[in-house]
């Protein structure tokens, strides 16, 4: 399959009968939960889970998403959706980019970004991003 870059991080979804609303196709909103949820898995490959979140006292939080909806999904539609991290400052903002698309005809059903910003768990304010995260995040960034 041909991704909008090289190197994508993939998770197979599949479109259920409790993500079709009354017009018949996956909710707008269910596609946020697939963007998090592709997130939260490529940050656990990176050795960046939720005891580690906990541990180190930091976290990185959404702070804006930006979604073209670009086709429908339909219920059954076996989809693949992708991540890639494609900017960030080291300190405190990442930003991910994600393709989502249907195999069976090859086409791309979203394009997303989200901007995160590290923020510190116990205060919840913005808070510089740990060496861990740098380390950890810093090896999937593209063209890194």
């Amino acid at each position: 399959m041909s991704w909008d870059l090289a190197s994508p991080f993939i998770i197979d979804l599949r479109v259920g009968n409790d993500d079709i609303d009354g017009l018949g196709h996956a909710n707008n909103a269910v596609y946020v939960t697939w963007l998090e949820r592709c997130a939260w898995r490529h940050s656990q490959r990176l050795g960046l889970d939720l005891a580690e979140y906990r541990r180190l006292d930091r976290a990185m939080a959404v702070v804006r998403h930006e979604i073209d909806y670009l086709a429908a999904g339909y219920e059954d539609d076996e989809l693949q959706l992708a991540t890639w991290i494609v900017d960030w400052d080291q300190r405190l903002r990442m930003t991910r980019s994600f393709q989502l698309k249907r195999p069976r005809d090859g086409a791309t059903l979203l394009r997303a970004q989200t901007t995160f910003v590290c923020i510190e768990l116990s205060s919840g304010k913005p808070k510089r991003m740990p060496a861990e995260f740098v380390e950890g995040y810093g090896q999937a960034l593209i063209g890194a």
